[in-house]
């Protein structure tokens, strides 16, 4: 892959700024499950959360390919893209399907860090990924839709402005198809926080921030609805795919830290005389790493270019974060296993990005859901469920 001269330099931008994020500063972060606030204001400063916005609404007007490289080049200096990755991917539905004035309205203030965009509403505890059995629903009411419903692993919640939000405004058995009656509406968070939504932190593994989130009798404007009320299932399709690419990216990146961490451990640690490096049963599995990386990332690359000449690479963004996402957790056990007991202590980061690392093979499709759609949709085999 040939990159060009301004994405080299985007490159060597990211990782400076990141330089002034060490091992440190995350661990800390981790250890008292805070949210990185400052590393986002960073990100946002400098504009890269502000990527995908065009130029003429206040962002950088850069390609998915662009996105990819940020967010890949975050993991791989060791920090954690996940704080702030949705405001990437949650973007394309707003701009792809978004009302010229709710673009004019949001767009340049979340360019400006005036807004954050980074919560996206879409699981629910009863359906998990089965999107089209949600029971979130919005009834419209004269000016405006009431919402009650339930939404589960809704990140960063509680460090955004606005969610974008779907659930059903036709019920199942009132639609021809299954993919209609859903609609996305885009939610200004701090109007109805505490008045009609209210939000559950849940504590998990890593520090990720998620949330559950609960409607009740939630009130928001009619023009909060983008695009066509009951196409919501369409739009979000192409803003997964995305979403699917970009995270492969961020795997991309922490299978180049695992890789580069233990290789660089195998160089310096001595056991009987000589660095483990020079052992075989060391060195191949690194090297082994290595490969299943730089494949993914081809596929990474490749799955970004379809996207940015106008298609809708459902197939490539799935195998994309299939791939990415095992590289990465292939890459992580490795690396533990070539640090020993010393990849269990905190001090190295390797426990931390081993946790971190161990969530997109789960999330946010899990690997079963992309082999039954690449079964089904790429080899014409019956589908599944």
């Amino acid at each position: 892959m040939q990159e060009t001269d301004e994405q080299i330099e985007i490159r060597r931008a990211v990782r400076a700024l990141c330089d002034n994020f060490p091992g440190e500063y995350w661990r800390a972060k981790d250890r008292e499950r805070v949210y990185p606030a400052e590393f986002v204001d960073a990100l946002t400063d400098a504009g890269f959360l502000a990527a995908l916005i065009p130029e003429e609404l206040g962002g950088s007007g850069l390609s998915l390919q662009d996105a990819c490289i940020i967010m890949e080049e975050i993991q791989a200096a060791g920090c954690n893209g996940a704080a702030a990755h949705a405001q990437m991917y949650v973007m394309n539905t707003l701009l792809r399907y978004g009302s010229d004035s709710q673009k004019a309205a949001y767009l340049p203030q979340i360019a400006a860090g005036e807004l954050r965009l980074q919560a996206f509403g879409v699981s629910e505890p009863t359906s998990g990924t089965d999107t089209l059995s949600l029971r979130t629903f919005a009834r419209r009411d004269g000016e405006e839709y009431v919402v009650n419903g339930q939404k589960i692993w809704t990140s960063r919640a509680e460090h955004s402005d606005l969610m974008l939000l779907l659930a059903r405004t036709s019920p199942r058995e009132q639609v021809a198809s299954k993919t209609e009656g859903l609609s996305i509406f885009l939610v200004d968070m701090r109007k109805v926080l505490g008045n009609g939504m209210a939000i559950k932190p849940i504590r998990t593994m890593m520090n990720h921030s998620t949330t559950e989130i609960f409607f009740d009798e939630m009130r928001i404007p009619a023009n909060s609805l983008i695009g066509e009320e009951g196409q919501g299932f369409r739009y979000i399709l192409s803003g997964m795919n995305a979403e699917r690419v970009l995270i492969a990216a961020e795997c991309v990146g922490d299978a180049k830290w695992f890789i580069d961490r233990a290789t660089e451990y195998a160089k310096a640690r001595e056991v009987f005389g000589n660095p483990i490096g020079k052992n075989q049963g060391v060195q191949f599995p690194i090297a082994r790493c290595y490969a299943q990386m730089r494949a993914a990332e081809l596929m990474v690359h490749f799955a970004a270019q379809q996207y940015d000449t106008g298609g809708n690479p459902g197939a490539e963004a799935n195998m994309a974060k299939m791939l990415a996402s095992e590289a990465s957790w292939a890459a992580a056990d490795m690396c533990v296993q070539t640090h020993g007991g010393f990849g269990f202590a905190e001090e190295y980061d390797v426990e931390r990005k081993f946790r971190e690392a161990r969530l997109y093979t789960v999330a946010p499709i899990s690997t079963n859901l992309i082999l039954s759609y690449l079964a089904e949709h790429v080899l014409g085999l019956p589908r599944s469920y």
